[in-house]
């Protein structure tokens, strides 16, 4: 595992391995990158490509951006809380091979006014799920001014993430990608959850 976290890191040009608890609290999480061997599974399920505008929430240090720009070609829009962190993001995105298709935000993901843009959403736990509520709020907000699909992927999601997730009325379960064969143990938070907000015009249009 640490092989290809290095691995991954060196052919990005990036440096994300490693955990970071410095300035976390009750409702924002530590700085805890996703597995590459878990994003290289996302990114196989071909559900993000050229023309899609990824939001990752809690960023971090910018891997998840980096790594579905490079292998999937999308753009993608990092929020950070953390300004040092940010920051680290923002000095790897000098050096990283797929720097033109990625950005970095410092601001509170509560605050963040989603770009109608976006289409795809990525969250590793990075707070707690009273942000969540008014972060959904924002995602919902553009997509209500500017309709279109979005999916929103949770890996590793906590028990009050879903049951959060569940009784949002615009939400749809999309689909459930496994992961817990990627790793030992029997962990059953090792999937990512995926959901859609849809574009109900494009169907409408399309049924007649």
């Amino acid at each position: 595992m640490t092989d290809k976290e290095n691995s991954w890191d060196k052919l990005l040009q990036i440096k994300t391995v490693g955990r970071d608890d410095t300035n976390s609290d009750e409702y924002r999480y530590p700085y805890e990158p996703t597995p590459y061997i878990v994003l290289e599974r996302l990114a196989s399920t071909e559900l993000f490509g050229k023309d899609d505008v990824v939001l990752d929430y809690g960023c971090g240090k910018g891997r998840v951006g980096f790594f579905l720009s490079y292998r999937t070609k999308a753009k993608t829009i990092g929020i950070e809380y953390d300004e040092r962190i940010c920051q680290s993001a923002l000095e790897n995105r000098k050096t990283a091979v797929s720097r033109a298709k990625a950005d970095f935000v410092l601001t509170r993901a509560e605050e963040y006014e989603v770009p109608h843009e976006v289409n795809r959403c990525y969250f590793f736990n990075p707070f707690s799920v009273e942000i969540l509520h008014k972060v959904m709020a924002r995602i919902i907000e553009s997509w209500y001014a500017d309709p279109r699909e979005i999916l929103l992927f949770f890996y590793y999601p906590s028990d009050e993430f879903m049951c959060y997730l569940m009784t949002v009325d615009e939400l749809e379960f999309y689909d459930e990608i496994e992961c817990g064969d990627l790793f030992e143990g029997n962990d059953s938070r090792e999937r990512i959850m995926v959901f859609e907000l849809p574009c109900y015009e494009i169907e409408e249009y399309e049924n007649g």
